[in-house]
């Protein structure tokens, strides 16, 4: 299977005409017939119904084709972040995170590292799952994670970078965005969304405060769901602090409770780059100066 019989076969997919497709495609028709052709025969199924108004895709085509449409815009991609590579960069640094705002300081830790060491890129990877396994594999050089999950690591250190403690997710027009502090008293008769894939120390706060028996649950099934639920009124949620955007769309509450969340970074014992270690000092520095900034 080559690019060009993959480039075909999407724009067929597209525009359904032979005719048309192989004009978009700059070939001749019986030369983009015969493509077609070829890759039908290599993967030993039709993609494509033939008729005399054009081509419809088979069952078994529409699978294909977008399977094919997401490794094309993969390798696209892969193009060209090695044509950024080779031209500007001598090295990079991968660092996995969850989510983007789970290491606020990156975006200036990025910019900062470039002043240092110019010539070596950081690729942020954004895996809300399996993260960690990918780290394991080697696939990512450095990964950002609760010093919780990182206990039976082995040929790995841990950086720490942060303490993050828990918040309360509501509403900016909700009544308890006015206060400087949660309590648990003040959580009574509202409905708290919990579940969602919450770390330990913070599914052992939900459940203390739902054995209070005066606090309405409801189960949600991750963050962005569960956000999705307090903007729309159906109750307030806690969170820790490392998750917060700070787009001002939601108020976020401290809550009182000792409970917290120890965030570090991981390396590779056999990573011995000064680019990854740079890197990590920039990060820690910048979280060491942020000391009024809620985490």
């Amino acid at each position: 299977m080559t690019t060009k019989q993959i480039d075909y076969c999407i724009e067929l997919a597209r525009t359904l005409n032979f005719s048309r497709a192989a004009e978009n495609q700059f070939v001749s028709q019986p030369t983009f017939s015969y493509q077609i052709r070829q890759l039908e025969d290599e993967v030993g199924f039709r993609i494509f119904e033939r008729s005399g108004k054009g081509a419809a895709l088979t069952p078994a085509g529409v699978q294909f084709v977008s399977f094919l449409s997401g490794m094309r815009e993969d390798l696209k991609r892969a193009v060209e972040q090695g044509q950024n590579f080779s031209s500007k960069f001598s090295d990079s640094v991968s660092i996995s995170l969850m989510v983007r705002q789970a290491v606020y300081f990156l975006p200036e830790a990025i910019r900062l590292f470039a002043d240092e060491m110019p010539d070596v890129q950081i690729v942020p990877i954004f895996r809300y799952e399996n993260g960690m396994d990918s780290f394991l594999k080697g696939d990512v050089d450095i990964l950002f994670s609760l010093k919780e999950h990182t206990a039976q690591l082995s040929d790995t250190l841990v950086h720490d970078l942060f303490e993050s403690h828990i918040y309360l997710i509501a509403q900016r027009d909700d009544p308890l965005s006015e206060l400087n502090l949660i309590t648990e008293s003040d959580l009574y008769g509202r409905t708290l969304m919990v579940g969602g894939g919450s770390p330990s120390a913070l599914r052992a706060v939900q459940h203390r405060l739902i054995s209070s028996g005066r606090i309405d649950y409801f189960n949600s099934a991750d963050h962005d769901t569960t956000l999705t639920n307090v903007a729309a009124g159906r109750g307030v949620c806690l969170a820790p602090g490392f998750l917060n955007d700070h787009s001002g769309q939601f108020a976020w509450i401290p809550f009182d409770c000792y409970e917290s969340f120890s965030c570090v970074l991981c390396t590779h014992k056999s990573d011995t780059r000064p680019s990854v270690a740079a890197f990590i000092r920039v990060l820690q520095g910048l979280y060491k100066d942020a000391v009024a900034f809620p985490l």
